[in-house]
């Protein structure tokens, strides 16, 4: 089986061109990503633990899922498909932001990612794929961020980064719906 392709794209998201996924971290090279964050009608968030097998971050929590575009996949349709992998349910996503960032990691992979921020809802429990997914868990938002805060060695170096920003947008969010 072929090594899945990530989308390589300047700042302005445009693409330039296709990567193996495990080059374009050995170079740290720009390319296109997604994060998908599932609230439910509690406003908890759901996060899911890393499989203990993966090749980076196994073991560590962070957000619903999160993955790479595929060539000729919209960002809402890569979410809908990771989402169904990993968790094995699907609901409507809507894309809220997106911004670039860089995550080193110990085994010399980095993550340099323009990431689109998706959001959707979800009531019942998922069907996690054991070979992504080791476990998952319902969290409020202010929880998070206090477990980041006290132990953010359980979280993916990607999810930190994110979650302040993207807990920064939910807020502003919330704030302009009230």
């Amino acid at each position: 089986m072929e090594e899945e392709k990530v989308i390589l794209v300047n700042e302005k998201d445009e693409q330039i061109g296709l990567m193996p996924k495990m080059e374009a971290h050995e170079k740290a090279l720009l390319h296109r990503a997604f994060s998908v964050f599932v609230f439910n009608s509690k406003n908890q968030l759901m996060l899911q633990q890393r499989a203990l097998t993966k090749y980076h971050s196994p073991g560590l929590w962070t957000n619903t899922c999160c993955s790479h575009q595929r060539a000729g996949e919209s960002n809402l349709q890569a979410g809908k498909r990771r989402l169904q992998e990993e968790m094995g349910f699907t609901t409507p996503l809507k894309e809220k932001t997106s911004f670039i960032y860089k995550a080193p990691f110990d085994n010399g992979l980095t993550e340099h990612e323009l990431d689109h921020i998706m959001v959707g809802y979800f009531e019942k429990e998922p069907n996690i794929n054991k070979e992504e997914v080791e476990s998952w868990k319902w969290m409020q938002l202010e929880d998070v961020k206090k477990d980041i805060s006290e132990q953010p060695e359980l979280y993916t170096a990607w999810f930190k980064i994110i979650f302040d920003k993207f807990y920064q947008f939910i807020n502003i969010t919330n704030e302009s719906n009230s």
